[in-house]
């Protein structure tokens, strides 16, 4: 495994994230426990999950898997970076809908970091990111509470999720102010097919010393060879890809996009993998595999290196937007 720093921070980790966000809903107990015992064992040791993973009802239940992992021993939580997410309403997993049960108000940061922790079963987290910009509260009220924490020793790092640029602009600057940390991570929607990110997200990412993790990286099976595998027995032809290759622009890069590859011999779902960690101010991408085969392949990316003329070939296919303001102003 490779590794590289958190951007500005001294924080080592691996240029693969795992995701569990498929753990309980997707992937019973017994086998995301596995799953992160194979991805210690080949180095992965960032481990990012969210509490409202588990979806509706069962919200929380992927942090609970994750903690009842960490309880076995071994020293699986001293090895692992462990970032986790606050935002969302966990009404479903705690009770009854209340005000004040949501989003990044002081009053919820502190309520949801404890049930974290519990979830968990450690006493703190690594890196605590806010899955969402809150509009209604002011960055002086969030970092206030997260300094709390982080004098409590119950976070260690802050980090957001799905941020526009000038959010990360605005946070950072707040944070300054005060003299504190500020953000240090940024996970985005950023693949070959989806690359407004490259707009203003990274670039505000770079300005400030964040490290960018993309999510979904093969775009929801898009660039996992979504086309070759639509023909294979016992495929439903159902499913985000399957709706994506339905638009015939969309079908026709992605065929492309597969035939490059079946020319130079390479799986398309690692070449999208390799292509991300090429990408400036990329740390890792989040991998969620649900079987062993699938870590496996994510593993090889790591090592792949692509040639300049596939790269080249690949922007052709799947040309970004460029930085602002190029993109939009001419």
């Amino acid at each position: 495994m490779k590794y590289t720093q958190l951007g500005r921070t001294g924080l080592k980790v691996s240029r693969l994230v795992l995701g569990t966000m498929n753990f309980g809903p997707m992937t019973g107990e017994p086998e995301s426990h596995a799953l992160m015992d194979a991805a210690l064992e080949a180095g992965i040791n960032y481990v990012d999950t969210a509490n409202v993973y588990g979806w509706g009802e069962n919200r929380g239940r992927t942090e609970e898997i994750i903690g009842t992992w960490f309880a076995q021993g071994g020293a699986r939580r001293d090895k692992v970076v462990l970032a986790t997410k606050v935002y969302g309403n966990m009404a479903a997993s705690e009770g009854p809908s209340w005000p004040n049960h949501d989003k990044l108000s002081a009053l919820n940061i502190r309520r949801a970091v404890e049930a974290s922790l519990t979830r968990l079963k450690t006493d703190h987290i690594d890196i605590y990111q806010f899955h969402h910009v809150d509009r209604n509260t002011p960055f002086e009220e969030i970092w206030q509470a997260i300094e709390v924490l982080v004098q409590q020793g119950k976070i260690l790092y802050a980090g957001s999720s799905n941020f526009p640029g000038w959010k990360i602009a605005q946070a950072n600057e707040a944070a300054a102010r005060s003299g504190r940390l500020g953000l240090v991570s940024e996970q985005c929607l950023y693949n070959l097919a989806e690359r407004r990110a490259e707009m203003e997200v990274i670039p505000a990412a770079e300005a400030y010393g964040l490290g960018v993790i993309p999510w979904s990286p093969l775009h929801g099976g898009l660039l996992g060879g979504a086309i070759r595998k639509s023909g294979e027995p016992g495929r439903s032809g159902e499913g985000r890809s399957a709706e994506a290759l339905a638009n015939s622009a969309v079908r026709t890069q992605v065929q492309a996009y597969e035939d490059l590859l079946d020319k130079h011999g390479l799986e398309p779902g690692e070449v999208a993998l390799a292509w991300l960690l090429t990408r400036p101010g990329i740390t890792g991408p989040i991998v969620g595999p649900r079987t062993p085969e699938q870590l496996a392949s994510a593993l090889r990316a790591v090592e792949l290196e692509l040639p300049e003329e596939l790269l080249t070939s690949l922007d052709e296919i799947f040309p970004g937007p460029g930085p602002s303001p190029e993109a939009f102003a001419w």
